[in-house]
């Protein structure tokens, strides 16, 4: 089974795994509690020989996580690509994870409604969002969106990279946009109000949705395509549109953030005032794709991402700027600090205390009491 790497739960000999997590809101650098949402993240330890494949989240991995100061995070749970049945795999990966979470209780809560994101700040506690990276779970299936919600799954992004029956992912070359089935799983989100994430959708796709959604959409991990023109990014008139309906667009730590593929700091903070040119600044803030633990050796690292990238693009999966030599993360603004590095950056940059604390997690917030609800 070929999964991305960035899943919650993978799947090791048939059995759920675990393979991200964030963490409750710690003093900021400004010395006070600041809100640190990740519209998309995890908490794998890259250091550990099975990777993403741990059955369980290690003291290191807990320590940097609360570390960082991140107060909630959207995890990737279920079927991303692969041959196993996405339904079955996808409700296996819930209730693992609903394991975990009693297991580690005092560390981890489950976000329903933006109100627990404020909780998981107040009780030192991890805020975990379930999300899904792709709509084949639902099949032809709409009862099944009802079902994953009632689950707790709170974020439904309609597409991956290529295809599926709801629409075209990004690396799809006919842009087709949504579909009739696509519409209609928007609409039955939109009846139990879970967010409809277009992360990694074809443009026609995301624009489609932005107008057929009756609930304000996000783009919950992403880049700007007028900087650097990936299909992993997106346009100008998505990200307006996305914004103008009231949305959420979070900028990646992601190598397609930079043209030669080795994404920086600076790139990440180009990317964040581009968006907020085009958005304004109550629409935008962070979904890394990345975790937080530091990577002790980043030689042994690039071998084994190296055969992960050829994995992904045998099954199709991999988005043009991925390649053996780019890293998943940017390499100056990683590990436990990168969230105070970034606010240090923003600051250094004249933006106001205001407009960064929006960015780091309130307009997350604001955009999940939209959808949501309190």
């Amino acid at each position: 089974m070929t999964t991305d790497r960035r899943t919650f739960l993978g799947a090791a000999s048939g059995t759920a795994a675990v393979a991200a997590l964030g963490v409750a809101g710690k003093a900021s650098a400004q010395g006070h509690t600041m809100l640190i949402v990740n519209a998309l993240g995890g908490m794998d330890d890259p250091n550990h020989p099975q990777g993403n494949l741990v059955p369980d989240l290690s003291p290191r991995v807990l320590a940097e996580a609360h570390a960082s100061g991140l107060t909630a995070i959207n995890v990737t749970l279920g079927y991303v690509s692969g041959e196993e049945d996405p339904f079955e795999l996808s409700v296996r990966d819930i209730a693992a994870t609903d394991a975990l979470v009693r297991k580690h209780a005092r560390d981890v809560l489950k976000v329903y409604t933006a109100s627990d994101i404020r909780r998981a700040a107040q009780e030192r506690r991890i805020g975990l969002i379930y999300g899904f990276q792709n709509g084949a779970m639902m099949g032809k299936d709409l009862s099944r969106v009802d079902i994953f919600a009632g689950l707790g799954v709170r974020v439904f992004q309609l597409t991956y990279n290529p295809a599926n029956l709801l629409g075209d992912g990004s690396m799809a070359p006919e842009n087709r946009g949504i579909t009739a089935l696509g519409r209609e799983v928007i609409a039955r989100c939109n009846a139990n109000r879970v967010m409809v994430d277009l992360s990694h959708s074809g443009e026609q796709t995301c624009l489609d949705a932005a107008l057929a959604s009756s609930q304000p959409i996000s783009i919950n991990h992403t880049g700007c395509r007028a900087l650097t023109d990936l299909p992993r990014n997106k346009t100008d008139a998505e990200l307006r549109l996305v914004a103008e309906r009231g949305g959420f667009v979070g900028i990646y730590f992601m190598p397609f953030l930079n043209p030669t593929g080795h994404a920086r700091a600076a790139d990440v903070v180009a990317h964040l005032d581009h968006a907020v040119n085009v958005c304004g600044e109550d629409h935008v803030g962070i979904g890394t794709d990345g975790s937080v633990t530091q990577i002790d050796d980043l030689v042994a690292y690039q071998a084994a991402l190296a055969e992960e990238i050829a994995e992904r693009k045998a099954a199709g999966i991999s988005a043009a700027g991925e390649r053996a030599d780019t890293y998943p993360f940017v390499v100056d603004l990683r590990g436990p600090q990168q969230f105070r590095d970034l606010i240090a950056l923003l600051k250094g940059k004249g933006w106001t205390q205001a407009r960064i604390e929006k960015i780091m997690g309130l307009n997350f917030v604001r955009y999940a009491e939209a959808v949501w609800g309190a």
